[in-house]
């Protein structure tokens, strides 16, 4: 059984849970996949799907659901509560923080992560690190309204350093274009900063909409290891 997109299903009466990962299997013999056949790139993808598994079992007994019941497509605007929400990460770092974005998503993301009592992180070993930049070497997405994002552009390389590169399509001419209809700046950051600070600095450039920082959401991380075990982890406690 395959889930595409965001998707919910009925948990309770009133409870509902979004799996907001693109592609996420769940066969029955999911405990015992192996991946020591695979290619570098399936083990990775193997290792992610491993700790999808785990997160799901572990938070809301998904399996038995998905057996018992029907799919139900959903939104926010019939369920603006969620129980849990499971997605992916570019990059997680010692105190999970993350950068989410690498593919155009973070609004919409970040929305579904706020609206759920519970935010889970699914990733393989390659987006463990234990600071953000260590793994991943694109950048911090930010989401602009297409008019700003050169004054945007600017203002973050002149107050927090590095350069912020406004993102082009691949497989078309231009820049690529969000679900929102904006644009998004790779802002490739040249030193360790005080993330939530950060991240709130960034929201107030007048013309940004979002940034793929997560900082303070994630409750737990899953990552897939290379060897097919699954390491957990959960945030500081200060």
């Amino acid at each position: 059984m395959t889930l595409q997109g965001w998707v919910s299903f009925k948990k309770h009466a009133a409870g509902f849970v979004y799996l907001a990962s693109r592609r996420l299997a769940v066969p029955n013999n999911y405990k015992h996949v192996c991946l020591f056949s695979q290619s570098a790139a399936n083990m990775a993808e193997e290792a992610k799907k491993l700790a999808a598994y785990a997160a799901v079992d572990n938070h809301i007994q998904a399996r038995q659901l998905i057996l018992q019941h029907g799919l139900t497509l959903s939104d926010l605007d019939r369920h603006p509560e969620l129980d849990v929400a499971i997605d992916g990460a570019d990059e997680v770092d010692k105190d999970l923080t993350l950068i989410k974005g690498g593919g155009g998503c973070l609004t919409q993301e970040k929305i579904v992560a706020g609206c759920a009592k519970h935010f889970v992180v699914i990733a393989d070993y390659r987006k463990d690190s234990k600071a953000l930049g260590q793994q991943w070497k694109k950048g911090v997405p930010v989401e602009v309204i297409p008019m700003a994002h050169v004054p945007v552009s600017r203002t973050i390389a002149k107050r927090f350093g590095g350069e912020a590169n406004l993102r082009m399509a691949v497989s078309k001419a231009g820049p690529v274009v969000t679900d929102n209809s904006n644009f998004i700046l790779d802002w490739k950051f040249e030193h360790a900063q005080n993330w939530k600070e950060v991240n709130t600095a960034i929201k107030m450039i007048p013309g940004v909409v979002e940034t793929g920082l997560f900082v303070g959401m994630a409750e737990r991380a899953y990552f897939g290891m290379e060897d097919g075990s699954v390491q957990v982890r959960d945030p500081a406690v200060n």
